[in-house]
């Protein structure tokens, strides 16, 4: 607590909590790699594609997402170096939705073909971009490029999951887009 106002949490201390939640849970995206004893033989090159490029692709994927919002994250904690209690609750709920990452996208780089974990895999995405969203335009004052290239992920990942349970093989494509949220903010920004 700050000692000019004891209602006030730092922000300071929940940047080294996310941090560390970031770092495990980026982490933690690699942990289903790689299997031993999956291969009867010594594999070959058609071998190793089968059994990781799945995997490896649902493992950039998430990497690259993670660490979007990560820098996100921090970006928006230096905007706000104090907060209210529902605040820090909110960012502690975007921080859980850091942690099923790897679960989701383990998920998803085991079973991609699955209608049901893409759409699961997408919610989580959803819910991620969601609750950034959500925090960017709690921050006061807000700017309006930084709001929009936090609002449009969200608006690639929820027709994204609509997609994943029509076309769990394609929909990773369409969740690239997300990645357009740096343009946005670059093109949205007040020239200097």
């Amino acid at each position: 607590m700050t000692p000019s106002n004891p209602d006030l949490f730092e922000m300071r201390r929940l940047e080294m909590l996310s941090n560390t939640i970031f770092g495990v849970a980026m982490t933690l995206l690699a942990y289903d790699l790689p299997k031993t004893g999956a291969f009867a033989t010594l594999p070959d090159w058609i071998d190793l594609y089968h059994l990781y490029v799945a995997k490896l692709s649902a493992l950039v994927l998430s990497f690259i997402i993670a660490g979007l919002f990560w820098f996100s994250h921090h970006r928006r904690l230096t905007r706000q170096p104090e907060a209210v209690r529902g605040i820090v609750m909110l960012n502690l709920l975007f921080l859980l939705s850091i942690i099923l990452l790897p679960v989701t996208s383990g998920l998803y780089g085991n079973y991609r073909l699955s209608g049901a974990v893409a759409v699961l895999y997408g919610l989580n995405l959803t819910l991620i971009a969601g609750l950034n969203a959500l925090l960017w335009w709690l921050v006061r004052p807000h700017t309006w490029h930084e709001l929009a290239a936090a609002i449009f992920p969200v608006l690639v990942f929820v027709p994204g999951t609509v997609i994943a349970a029509i076309y769990p093989e394609y929909v990773q494509y369409f969740w690239g887009l997300a990645f357009g949220a740096l343009l946005v903010r670059r093109f949205a920004a007040p020239r200097n």
